[in-house]
């Protein structure tokens, strides 16, 4: 799997699309492609472009790649169900964030595992909001990728509260800065974080089930 990452730049969809197929023939499941294969690949291209060793065009050339390769991958396996399908969640990468595949991977996680699960991309804060007040979401998760939109979180946390349908609803937070500094999320007054999609998907669970408190995990 280790190889994989790079090809991300190197090769165009179909052929990574043709380099997945190999690893289902061998049996891994559509969860495993995503959290095991696909997700370390952006986490790869990230990275390169931290250490300065890729530009912008090509990461976002790659992540575009990955996420064609996560909606084949997704439109032609069945998910599994799951009894969690009666609850909604939200997903959106914070305003301005230009990288969203792993917004688009975690939302399809959900869906899968039976989830009601609605995704934005490239939002902006009023129609974030305007979302959230229209619709009894049980949770919001929101993706953080980059640093420069950590000062907007607390604001718009505290403003999804304010407006939501649900009194009761719940605020995730994931994407890289989260992994860098889980403690970012108590900060800015989510009420949990995990560092994987199943974590995130065993979390909230016992978030709608739980009384309202924070959790992280």
């Amino acid at each position: 799997m280790l190889r994989f990452a790079p090809q991300a730049v190197s090769l165009e969809a179909y052929d990574l699309l043709a380099e997945v197929d190999v690893f289902m023939a061998r049996g891994l499941s559509t969860e495993t492609i995503f959290i095991e294969l696909l997700a370390p690949a952006a986490r790869y291209l990230g990275e390169q472009w931290t250490a300065d060793r890729l530009d912008f065009l090509d990461v976002t050339m790659g992540l575009w790649r990955l996420q064609e390769v996560l909606r084949e991958v997704a439109a032609r396996t069945a998910p599994h169900p799951a009894p969690g399908s009666g609850r909604r969640i939200l997903f959106s990468p914070m305003p301005g964030d230009q990288h969203t595949f792993g917004t688009a991977m975690i939302d399809e996680c959900f869906s899968r595992a039976g989830w009601n699960s609605s995704l934005l991309i490239d939002p902006s804060r009023a129609l974030i909001l305007s979302n959230v007040a229209g619709t009894e979401y049980d949770i919001v998760g929101l993706t953080v990728s980059c640093d420069c939109h950590i000062g907007q979180l607390k604001s718009l946390i505290v403003a999804i509260r304010n407006v939501s349908r649900n009194p009761n609803v719940r605020v995730m937070l994931g994407g890289r800065l989260l992994t860098e500094d889980p403690g970012l999320a108590s900060l800015a007054g989510a009420d949990a974080t995990a560092a994987t999609a199943l974590g995130a998907l065993e979390l909230a669970e016992q978030l709608v089930a739980a009384p309202f408190n924070a959790a992280f995990a």
